[in-house]
């Protein structure tokens, strides 16, 4: 096979590297680093494969890249990527699903249980020298076991949730989808524990509401004014898909004003969260950087699937997993 030109435009573990390095000429040039920036941009121009995560490939940068063929992103989110740019010249994406699922699933079901236990709270208590008696009811967390949890999306991560959820905590699971999932054929320990429902009534009805969904047209901004003013008096939000799903002043607003007891979030409109967002100190909000899948484990398994897509996108083989906007 003829070696062929490939821009890592994210650092790969230097196993994965190894692997593109024996096969292909690669330039890797992280376009984040203003020292590589120029190296990036004049990489695109002879670039047949591309491979990384979390920045934009845009129309522009497309037009820089003529010969390019496939993008392979070290992540299950595409919302990086101009999507109808990449079908019009029939460039492949490819993602990494699968590889992630329970690892994410672990970080949403973490922030549940710190946001309604209060643990980051208490555990800032006790670092900064204030527990200096038994705390009393004013410090106190609520349970999570037995409550009824909403999820928003269920894909892989929102199943896996589910199953956290509705077998380990005994929480009925109430979840909104494009279409009901056969639980009784794909999930049987789930029959009965998991109910297809409503956008609405699942907000009015659960005590804690995870989104998991993938940021899309029809996503974007979805959780509003309307929408957490629909929530139960004290219930909790918590987002493990894509910041651009909340509107963060709306958000704010149900914590300061409306009946939202708490938010737990990993993903923000803007990363990393700006000094001067009133999230990064809310009382009531526990803000993670967007770790859902950062373990060392589930990021290298990540870096070894994309790097195989990109291989056999390159050798005109079928890759493993290639995105589908209709599976989104």
């Amino acid at each position: 096979m003829a070696r062929k030109k490939i821009l890592v435009f994210r650092e790969l573990p230097p196993d994965q590297l190894a692997r593109l390095q024996a096969l292909h000429d690669v330039t890797v040039a992280n376009p984040r680093l203003a020292a590589q920036l120029p190296t990036f941009h004049a990489a695109l121009a002879s670039a047949e494969g591309m491979i990384g995560s979390s920045y934009a490939i845009n129309e522009a940068l497309l037009a820089q890249a003529p010969q390019l063929k496939v993008i392979s992103s070290v992540s299950v989110g595409v919302d990086n990527y101009a999507l109808s740019a990449l079908a019009a010249r029939g460039i492949l994406l490819c993602h990494t699903p699968g590889v992630l699922t329970e690892t994410t699933a672990d970080t949403i079901f973490a922030l549940i249980m710190a946001s309604s236990r209060r643990l980051v709270e208490l555990a800032n208590h006790v670092r900064e020298g204030h527990w200096t008696r038994n705390i009393g009811e004013d410090r106190f967390g609520w349970d999570v076991h037995g409550k009824t949890l909403g999820i928003l999306g269920f894909g892989r991560i929102g199943q896996a949730l589910a199953r956290r959820a509705a077998l380990g905590f005994g929480m009925p699971v109430l979840y909104h989808s494009r279409r009901a999932v056969d639980l009784a054929k794909k999930m049987p320990e789930l029959a009965g524990k998991a109910t297809h429902t409503p956008f609405d009534e699942l907000l009015q009805r659960a005590d804690i509401v995870a989104a998991v969904l993938p940021l899309s047209m029809e996503t974007r901004g979805l959780m509003g004014a309307r929408e957490f003013g629909l929530m139960k008096p004290g219930a909790i939000f918590i987002n493990g898909a894509r910041g651009a799903i909340v509107q963060e002043d709306a958000l704010l607003n149900a914590l300061d004003y409306g009946s939202l007891r708490a938010a737990g979030l990993d993903v923000f409109a803007t990363e990393p969260l700006p000094m001067n967002s009133a999230l990064r100190r809310h009382p009531k909000v526990t803000a993670l950087p967007h770790i859902g899948s950062a373990t060392f484990e589930t990021r290298h398994a990540m870096a070894v699937l994309a790097t195989t897509n990109l291989l056999q996108a390159l050798a005109g083989e079928q890759p493993a997993t290639v995105f589908e906007s209709a599976a989104a």
